[in-house]
């Protein structure tokens, strides 16, 4: 390794797991160019050059106890990395990797992929770019959830969806003229889903919207009928 650089440090949040729950983390970063040597066995390959980008997270002022490992990465990138604001860049990129599992646990878990069976590899592909639609719906709503909770649920939900959600978690229909916000809506929806909304409870997680969603499909369906008829 050499060019060592001087360390720097960034905060990131670590989501919450079923062991433990979010938390901000604050890494010391360093970052160097390295070169990686051939195997042994096949000494006629070229050396590579690659910046490496190391992460560990240190102490809080004041620790609490935890079930989670401290972050210790150890990043190697094809990408140029020379400045303290592009190594950030780059563990920013390896964090977006929390968000794609739990996006695979959805398109995985929550619509069954693996069950599928369709006959064709055709009707598989088109069967399967349709749920990954749903699944990219359902992580939306959750991170929307969290990350912009005061925004107007219309950006995620019809007219249709979020009166017929509120006409039926507060079973009347004297419904607001203007949506609610979208944390409103998602704990409404999270309760279709069979989340308890206690005071300790961690927010809705992505199962029990999709769970939600699923009831609310059949609700404004119902809705739309009963108004179009008044």
């Amino acid at each position: 390794m050499s060019k060592k650089t001087t360390s720097s440090q960034k905060e990131i949040l670590i989501p919450s797991s079923p062991e433990c729950p979010a938390r901000k983390a604050i890494l010391d970063v360093r970052f160097a160019t390295v070169t990686l040597q051939p195997p042994l066995n096949k000494s006629h390959l070229p050396t590579v050059n690659m910046w490496a980008i190391y992460a560990n997270e240190q102490p809080t002022e004041q620790p609490t106890e935890t079930n989670n490992d401290p972050v210790d990465w150890m990043l190697l990138s094809t990408v140029k990395t020379t400045q303290t604001t592009e190594a950030f860049t780059r563990i920013e990129w390896y964090a977006k990797r929390w968000g794609i599992e739990v996006y695979h646990r959805i398109f995985k878990s929550g619509c069954n992929v693996e069950l599928r069976q369709l006959g064709t590899a055709y009707r598989l592909e088109n069967c399967l770019a349709i749920d990954m639609v749903v699944a990219w719906r359902i992580f939306y709503l959750t991170m929307q959830g969290r990350e912009a909770p005061d925004v107007p649920c219309a950006i995620y939900f019809t007219p249709e969806e979020w009166r017929a959600l509120i006409a039926f978690t507060s079973k009347t229909l004297a419904l607001p003229e203007e949506p609610p916000i979208l944390n409103e809506a998602v704990c409404l929806l999270a309760r279709l889903g069979g989340h308890l909304g206690r005071t300790h409870d961690d927010n809705p997680g992505s199962e029990v919207l999709w769970r939600g969603l699923s009831r609310l499909a059949d609700i404004s369906g119902v809705y739309r009928l009963f108004t179009e008829r008044v």
